[in-house]
């Protein structure tokens, strides 16, 4: 057996073993869970949901609320984008350059920014932003530029090293190595990433609400407080048309930069 393949398989029992120790770790009530009395109780309870209260009030709010959930996430997806690129360039070290003296500490940043999820990010923010949709859209940019910095970090280190050499051959500067080389071959990856985050930051911003931050997320949290089941299944229904919307929105982007 080669040492790539030796590696594989080490590595995938290794998996298996994390997975057999973490179900004996969380010792999983699968029997509970699955008994006729917990499927009953679940029955009911998703029962409360019916009928969604479409009535004009609530769906004015629900509407208004959507377009607060859309505007946060594509708003914190921008300036996440923007945060990431210009945190991306010092991250990043192509082939044929010089030492990057900040890749490290840039690097550690970005792990920082992106490892406090965004609820946290939220909940740290309310202070200082207070209650509404600015507190939400900086959680959403902090964590994201930290993911975006990176992910668009290794776009630029991996990009075909050929035409930007044959600038720097002709005496051309970074600047315009960047801009007239790495930037072309990299930018429907760098977009391709950017979309990718604005479909998980729409779930995200709807997530946000419940610790105040606006968006629907604080209408679900207003109306399952108060056990209004009704208008809580109309949120929800709103979540989901949201999301399905931005995904398509997403995928025809994409295909269309594909072509």
């Amino acid at each position: 057996m080669n040492l790539p393949r030796a590696k594989a398989w080490g590595f995938g029992v290794g998996v298996a073993v994390l997975i057999v120790a973490s179900f004996r770790e969380l010792d999983l009530q699968w029997a509970a869970f699955l008994s006729p009395g917990a499927l009953a109780a679940m029955g009911r309870f998703l029962g409360e949901f019916f009928p969604p209260d479409f009535s004009p009030a609530v769906v004015r709010k629900v509407v208004g609320a959507s377009g607060e959930t859309l505007a946060m996430s594509a708003l914190g997806t921008l300036l996440a984008a923007l945060g990431g690129m210009a945190l991306a360039l010092p991250a990043s070290r192509p082939a044929g350059t010089r030492a990057a003296p900040l890749r490290g500490p840039i690097r550690l940043l970005l792990n920082g920014l992106r490892a406090v999820p965004e609820l946290v990010w939220a909940a740290l923010l309310l202070i200082s932003a207070g209650l509404g949709p600015l507190a939400g859209t900086l959680a959403l940019a902090l964590h994201t530029t930290g993911v975006l910095g990176r992910l668009f970090a290794e776009a630029i280190e991996n990009g075909p090293p050929g035409p930007a050499q044959a600038l720097r051959a002709q005496g051309n500067g970074p600047v315009a190595v960047f801009f007239y080389a790495t930037l072309p071959q990299v930018l429907p990856q760098l977009v391709s990433y950017t979309l990718y985050r604005w479909e998980n930051n729409i779930r995200a911003a709807a997530i946000l609400g419940v610790v105040g931050a606006g968006g629907l997320g604080q209408m679900l949290a207003f109306h399952m407080g108060l056990f209004q089941m009704g208008k809580t299944a109309t949120v929800l229904v709103a979540m989901l048309l949201l999301v399905a919307l931005v995904d398509g929105a997403s995928y025809a982007l994409r295909r269309a930069m594909d072509r």
